[in-house]
């Protein structure tokens, strides 16, 4: 049994007192003395800190670099400007993802591509080969350097408030800059998975990585784990690969278009006609359309799709449960847990949080593309059936600085 990796911060998450587990051959923090639910919830209050270093980290440069891309990912790379990143997912000829993925533009020569932990030999394994029919490299530097994830309302603040980081505040979503904080050069991009308005993903090199992480602890965030980042996702409808993406509870492929954020990391624009499974999303990007009218006519190309659902009954779901209307097996549960919530009254800086909190059970479900929101639907929860709503969303995020939370049914 070969031992576990472990990122330039694990002597910090054990000093905290963190629970450590194996994920993805990392040994990484799974959640510290207060807990997810208190994590989760300072997150979304606050400001949370995420030790993100494990995650893989590809350098993609060489004159054919943009031709590659436009062929390994589904986003239009041409469209990249310097300084800006896109979400994107790695295509199979079929349709299907073989991973999802973050594009950073930080210079005029090259991209910096990150993927998921678990998945960083299996998407080498996949990429390289086509490589070698472009003039480019791909360079895995994971575990070179660190990188934090800073997550929550006050982030913006705190960053902005050490030496050197002013331009923070300016900052749009997608947005990255190059710049040095109290003397120290790093790259910050707004970018982040946690469904917060406000959130900054910073890379730096190891020791400068233990450093912010100190700091922004003295300065009052505090640090969350692997469950507190399942929970904030989950409840941002946002897709993690092994759930909503790869292979259904029967073993086969799920399309791309299962997922709603496909809507935005699809691209047809012109010069994307060489991608990988270009003629299976284009037919399933039609089958989206018209489902999102009402029309199932072309749903043999999409026949089942993610959306959110909310359990009306007391329990809790989890992936993998099946999910009934009228009778009949529609799909399964992807992901599904009790999330906590503040209870907020108002929007954006007007929030106003009562100081109560809730739990509700929440997650995401794999059914039939005729499915709508707002239908009924039952889970099947330990040989009972549980009364579920097709929700359109758990989570609002578009005023800054506060995420607030839709309480469906």
């Amino acid at each position: 049994m070969s031992e576990l990796k472990r990122t330039v911060l694990y002597q910090a998450h054990v000093d905290a007192g963190a629970d450590m587990v194996d994920f993805g051959g990392w040994d990484m923090p799974v959640q510290y003395p207060s807990g997810i639910i208190a994590e989760h919830l300072f997150t979304r209050s606050e400001c949370s800190l995420f030790d993100v270093s494990h995650m893989g980290r590809l350098i993609v440069g060489g004159p054919d670099r943009l031709k590659f891309l436009q062929k390994v990912l589904t986003n239009d790379a041409s469209a990249l400007e310097i300084g800006r990143a896109q979400y994107t997912i790695i295509p199979a000829e079929d349709g299907s993802a073989v991973d999802d993925a973050y594009l950073y533009r930080f210079t005029d020569d090259r991209c910096l591509l990150v993927i998921n932990a678990a998945n960083i030999e299996k998407d080498k394994d996949w990429l390289l080969p086509i490589a070698e029919g472009f003039d480019c490299f791909v360079s895995d530097i994971s575990g070179e350097t660190g990188s934090i994830a800073v997550q929550g309302p006050r982030s913006r603040d705190m960053l902005s408030s050490l030496k050197g980081g002013e331009a923070i505040a300016s900052m749009k979503r997608n947005d990255i800059l190059s710049l040095t904080l109290e003397g120290r050069s790093m790259m910050i991009s707004r970018t982040g998975y946690t469904g917060e308005p406000l959130g900054y993903e910073v890379f730096a090199s190891n020791e400068d990585t233990v450093w912010l992480w100190g700091k922004l602890l003295e300065m009052g965030a505090k640090p969350a784990g692997l469950g507190a980042r399942d929970t904030l996702r989950m409840e941002a409808s946002m897709p993690l690969y092994g759930h909503e993406m790869g292979l259904d509870a029967d073993g086969k492929p799920m399309p791309i278009y299962a997922v709603f954020l496909a809507k935005f990391a699809v691209s047809f624009a012109e010069g994307k006609e060489d991608m990988i499974g270009y003629e299976a999303l284009a037919k399933q990007h039609e089958a989206f359309l018209k489902i999102l009218e009402g029309d199932h006519s072309l749903t043999a190309d999409l026949p089942r799709r993610i959306q959110p659902i909310t359990l009306l009954d007391r329990g809790v779901i989890r992936a993998g449960m099946p999910v009934f209307k009228d009778g009949e097996q529609v799909g399964w549960v992807t992901s599904g847990t009790m999330i906590p919530y503040h209870v907020i009254e108002g929007e954006g800086k007007d929030a106003v949080f009562t100081g109560s909190t809730g739990k509700r059970a929440i997650g995401a479900a794999y059914m039939d593309s005729t499915i709508a929101e707002g239908d009924k639907v039952e889970v099947e929860v330990r040989g009972r059936r549980l009364s579920a709503v097709v929700s359109k969303t758990h989570l609002k995020n578009s005023k800054i600085p506060y995420a607030i939370p839709v309480i469906n049914g």
